[in-house]
């Protein structure tokens, strides 16, 4: 998935696609109106564990991601805008965007020559690896996905949750959950240090234990890494996902708004719209068109 500012949308992508088919958290006693917290950290890393189920069945799949991004001035209005429309595919066991359309005008000349010279690199070197190659990419991306996976069970310590009631979107019955970091945690992990500066909301599917949405709020000012970029307080992701063909949860849509410094110098105030569509199974044989062939999306 591609979310542009990668270091806010961190807590999504350990989070946002991992699902589990047929798993249900155990149902509140009778007459109960909701969840305990115990049961909502069960239910939580019951999601986590689901992770390479759902990522397995997600590299069948196609579709296209959309990307418009509005840059704001001081004041909150809009001085810019620009789009990208991207399709994504599974390559030799590695997820690849291909750029098809800048603000929604298809590549044409130039610039759908380059873009496709640089996918046929993909495959060329993909296709050309030996075992030993392909092993250790293999072995990275499995680290990576296990690492995300104990990203989430760490979630389920971090923070102290309570259910607000049942919602229905888009058809599906939902546990809405809220999430406020819990004081004197301890994270376990390096990447789990970021916890206590955001809260959360969550909407989980009650039939497949899965994130159907996600909206993470920054409550204080978070620091990364040696060049210093700072995400600032009331910076927001809303992410939502879809179960599609009654098999595996894809990206839906994904909205982020960003007030953040990089390097204590160039200000980033954004926000960026994020729409997935046009679902279909990826086949063995299915042949990758050059992108000037691409048409205009709708």
């Amino acid at each position: 998935m591609r979310t542009g500012p990668g270091f806010l949308a961190v807590f999504l992508l350990s989070a946002g696609l991992h699902a589990q088919d047929g798993a249900a958290p155990r149902a509140p006693a009778s007459g109960s109106p909701s969840l305990s917290e115990d049961q909502i950290r069960d239910l939580f890393r019951q999601v986590a564990d689901a992770d390479r189920q759902n990522d397995k069945k997600q590299r069948d799949y196609t579709y296209t991601e959309r990307e418009e991004m509005r840059t704001l001035d001081g004041k909150g209005r809009v001085k810019s805008t620009e789009s990208k429309t991207y399709e994504v595919m599974e390559l030799y066991g590695s997820q690849v965007h291909r750029l098809v359309a800048k603000d929604d005008k298809a590549l044409s000349g130039g610039a759908a020559t380059k873009e496709e010279e640089r996918i046929q690199k993909v495959v060329a070197r993909r296709s050309n690896e030996d075992a030993k190659e392909r092993q250790r990419r293999e072995e990275r991306s499995e680290k990576q996905r296990e690492e995300d996976r104990q990203f989430v069970r760490e979630v389920a310590d971090a923070y102290n949750f309570r259910m607000t009631g049942v919602e229905t979107l888009n058809g599906r019955e939902t546990y809405v959950i809220d999430a406020e970091p819990r004081p004197g945690y301890q994270p376990h992990l390096k990447e789990a240090r970021i916890l206590p500066k955001f809260r959360f909301r969550a909407w989980i599917d009650k039939r497949e234990s899965q994130w159907k949405k996600l909206d993470v709020q920054c409550i204080d000012t978070v620091s990364f890494g040696l060049v210093v970029a700072r995400l600032h307080k009331g910076s927001r992701v809303v992410f939502e996902q879809t179960r599609v063909n009654d098999e595996v949860w894809l990206p839906q849509h994904m909205a982020v708004k960003l007030d953040a410094r990089v390097a204590l110098l160039k200000e980033f105030n954004i926000e960026q719209d994020v729409t997935y569509r046009d679902y279909k199974k990826f086949r063995a044989d299915t042949k990758l068109v050059p992108v000037g062939e691409v048409a205009e999306p709708h």
